[in-house]
């Protein structure tokens, strides 16, 4: 009896809802997942607040992840080529530092955004060096970059911060077109480039044959040490971008800046569905993960939840984020 039945069901065509949900149970698409649990958190959220669905608290929302998202970018695309940087606080802290420097001692504005791009652009080039040519782990090289490149920024600086009071500076972290923040237009931008050459270029190509196994990738002529090189100067240049936003949204360039913006990081790129392990990940998915991020930090501010429990959730969801990709590489591998 069950034979027949099962033939019977299997020649039933599967309607869009039941794809949705076979994809989410088999665990091939978190980015539906995550965006059918951002919907209904939305709906939850708009009925305990009225103050939710308003353009100004929507708009904050946008600020709010604006920075974590530009750096989420970059270690997106590191992680899927199997590595991992620790450094990006770090490197954000740095470059707005050089920025905050040469501006307030008279440098031209576009010289002092070069400088700290640059600053991003070396530091990730030595991650990377050191990474592919020294074969030293990638946790364990970013995390001393973290620590060397965050100490010269305390003894450089002596500890104390810059104000800024150039107004083309804070322009670029405050201004708006047609009531859109600038770097909310910079955010959404920068996802959308770096999506669209993910699956088109070899840039993007490259990183996921990488990320899958570098010695398959070496064989068929990848230029491996190379490229990694290349994904980590990216992420260098767009935590160093994260670091000129946050300079211009706060108006002071400080060594102690963007202290433990790795979590964040780590956790809207993970939860977006992006594989520890390398070779798997979207974008979109990232920028799913990131609005769920600034959804449950802006809820939890709403119903008057204190900062030291946001951690802890923000904590908590890092951990499920990385249980749920563990469970989904084993079922993978099992198939």
């Amino acid at each position: 009896m069950s034979a027949p039945a099962d033939a019977t069901a299997s020649r039933v065509p599967a309607g869009p809802m039941a794809r949705f949900f076979r994809r989410l149970g088999e665990g091939r698409d978190n980015s539906l997942g995550l965006l059918a649990i951002l919907i209904v958190l939305v709906v939850v959220l708009s009925f305990v607040s009225p103050y939710f669905l308003t353009a100004t608290n929507l708009l904050n929302i946008g600020r709010g992840i604006a920075i974590v998202g530009i750096v989420a970018v970059g270690e997106t695309i590191v992680i899927i080529a199997g590595g991992f940087d620790l450094s990006v606080g770090s490197v954000m802290a740095a470059s707005g530092m050089i920025a905050g420097f040469l501006v307030t001692h008279g440098a031209p504005l576009p010289a002092a955004f070069a400088a700290a791009l640059a600053v991003g652009a070396l530091v990730g080039f030595i991650n990377g060096a050191i990474i592919s040519y020294a074969r030293i782990n990638p946790l364990i090289a970013t995390l001393a970059t973290l620590a060397i490149i965050r100490g010269l920024g305390y003894v450089i600086s002596g500890g104390r911060e810059l104000v800024i009071s150039d107004e083309a500076f804070l322009t670029f972290g405050v201004g708006q077109v047609f009531g859109v923040p600038y770097i909310v237009i910079l955010l959404v931008a920068t996802f959308a480039v770096f999506a669209w050459l993910m699956p088109r270029t070899l840039f993007g190509r490259y990183a996921y044959a990488i990320g899958s196994s570098a010695k398959a990738a070496q064989r068929a002529g990848v230029p491996v040490s190379r490229w990694r090189i290349v994904y980590y100067v990216t992420c260098g240049l767009l935590s160093a971008l994260a670091g000129l936003v946050f300079v211009a949204r706060t108006g002071n360039a400080q060594p102690s800046a963007a202290l433990g913006i790795e979590l964040d990081v780590i956790t809207a790129v993970i939860l977006g569905g992006t594989s520890l392990t390398g070779g798997r990940g979207r974008l979109w998915g990232t920028f799913i993960g990131l609005l769920l991020l600034g959804v449950v930090n802006n809820g939890l501010i709403l119903v008057g939840v204190p900062a030291f429990w946001q951690q802890v959730v923000k904590g908590t969801i890092l951990l499920v984020a990385v249980l749920y990709d563990e469970l989904r590489r084993n079922r993978v591998e099992e198939a």
